[in-house]
């Protein structure tokens, strides 16, 4: 039987994702490697290129300020100022997919770097240069990541993420899912964000019933 995991449908330029990372630390330290987080990228925005307008930046900012209410993490509003900014999803998705090669601790934890990256330090994220910078933090070897990072073998894993999350039914995001039970089935632990308590008390729970 496969060992007891979670799935999580997200997205690194997904604000509600950037405000769900804290619960995706605290589940990592309330459970550790007895449950492993896979993350599954689900495609919010791939392949867009349309410049934003004034008016959507505008109505994006207005968005984030009710994640910050929710959530209290910060946002710079300048993510969106970058010359020649599209908002395309596809770039850092890509990003985390080949890092996650490296084993699903390094994929969870790299998206959470390009969160905060995003969102917090207004780096522009869908350049494959501050992409490779971010990865080389974290480790990786730059010339590598950005070798398989703009490969057709790369870009067709990610739209594979995007397949299976359209499969499983996910309409938003961040979506997480927790199985096997003893029958073989998966459960949604959350569609969209919740807090900490809540989530990993679930989370006790259900391991506590698996277990038994």
């Amino acid at each position: 039987m496969v060992s007891p995991h979670l799935i999580y449908f997200a997205d690194p330029m997904c604000s509600w994702c950037y405000g769900f990372s804290p619960v995706i630390e605290d589940i990592r330290r309330a459970f550790g490697r007895a449950l492993p987080i896979r993350v599954v990228m689900g495609g919010l925005r791939p392949g867009t290129d349309q410049p934003m307008t004034a008016e959507r930046k505008a109505e994006l900012v207005g968005h984030w300020a009710h994640v910050t209410e929710a959530t209290g993490l910060p946002f710079d509003p300048a993510a969106l100022d970058h010359e020649g900014f599209l908002y395309d999803t596809d770039p850092a998705a890509r990003a985390v997919v080949v890092v996650r090669r490296d084993g699903e601790e390094a994929g969870a934890s790299y998206l959470g770097r390009l969160q905060r990256a995003f969102y917090a330090e207004a780096r522009d994220i869908t350049s494959g240069e501050v992409l490779a910078d971010l990865a080389q933090e974290a480790g990786a070897d730059r010339q590598r990541f950005l070798d398989q990072w703009g490969s057709e073998e790369a870009k067709a894993e990610t739209w594979r993420d995007y397949a299976i999350s359209q499969r499983a039914g996910v309409t938003g995001f961040p979506t997480l899912v927790a199985g096997p039970s003893e029958e073989g089935a998966f459960g949604v632990v959350t569609r969209g964000y919740a807090p900490s308590e809540p989530v990993v008390e679930t989370l006790r729970e259900w391991i506590s019933r698996v277990a038994s």
